[in-house]
């Protein structure tokens, strides 16, 4: 179903809430363009824990920071899978950034400025002409302050991080329940206490907790937030 008035759908909230899963579904419903913000996150990780910058034990930011310049992010749809991956200097890293590994780097990753001003930038980019769902940590707060709905996704980390293990298992993962749930306190932490764009729920945003919702019934719930935007 496609709409003439093409909006601005910001979705942010704390990891493993569904987020990406419902910026697809309401991308294709709409037939808007999906941007998961997360993945560039992701991606630039990536590259510094390539490139030895980053890695449990330590983390060279201004050498990070002067070769962000040889970081080159672009997404590229997959019509097989119906969105589109990440790409990191001409290589599809969808796989690779998914890893828990990359997960317990990439709210580090996030707290720094530079990084936050060039990626930011291309997103504010992506979103000109509208038609666009983004989802991330903060869209309807910095990226699109002015965005026609802003989504707020929330569920006890209890929930997210059993939510986290199954994908996990299921993508052939060799992780425990205990260091998943690890990971999503201590992003929750990082997130939320970051001086630059910290995760924080927008005046404005619809606040969604899932805890209790399946798939399905989150679409459904924000589909309907969308429509009555669309149709003013």
């Amino acid at each position: 179903m496609e709409f003439s008035n093409k909006i601005i759908i910001a979705i942010d909230g704390y990891s493993s809430t569904g987020k990406s899963t419902l910026a697809k579904k309401i991308a294709k419903k709409l037939g808007y363009i999906y941007v998961d913000t997360g993945a560039m996150y992701r991606a630039v990780s990536l590259y510094a824990l390539q490139n030895d910058f980053i890695s449990k034990d330590k983390f060279d930011k201004n050498s990070l920071v002067s070769n962000l310049h040889n970081i080159e992010l672009h997404f590229q749809y997959n019509p097989e899978l119906g969105y589109s991956e990440m790409f990191l200097n001409g290589k599809n890293v969808e796989s690779e950034i998914r890893s828990l590994e990359i997960s317990n780097l990439v709210s580090t990753i996030a707290t720094v400025t530079e990084i936050r001003q060039k990626l930011v930038e291309q997103q504010q980019k992506m979103g000109i002409n509208k038609g666009i769902v983004m989802d991330g940590r903060d869209i309807g707060t910095v990226v699109f302050p002015n965005a026609k709905l802003k989504i707020f996704m929330t569920a006890s980390s209890e929930k997210r991080a059993q939510r986290r293990y199954k994908e996990m298992i299921d993508n052939g993962e060799n992780v425990t329940y205990e260091s998943v749930l690890e990971n999503v306190n201590t992003r929750d932490y990082i997130d939320t206490n970051r001086n630059d764009s910290p995760l924080i729920k927008a005046k404005d945003a619809i606040e969604i907790d899932n805890s209790e919702l399946s798939v399905v019934e989150t679409f459904e719930k924000v589909y309907q937030q969308v429509l009555r935007k669309i149709v003013l």
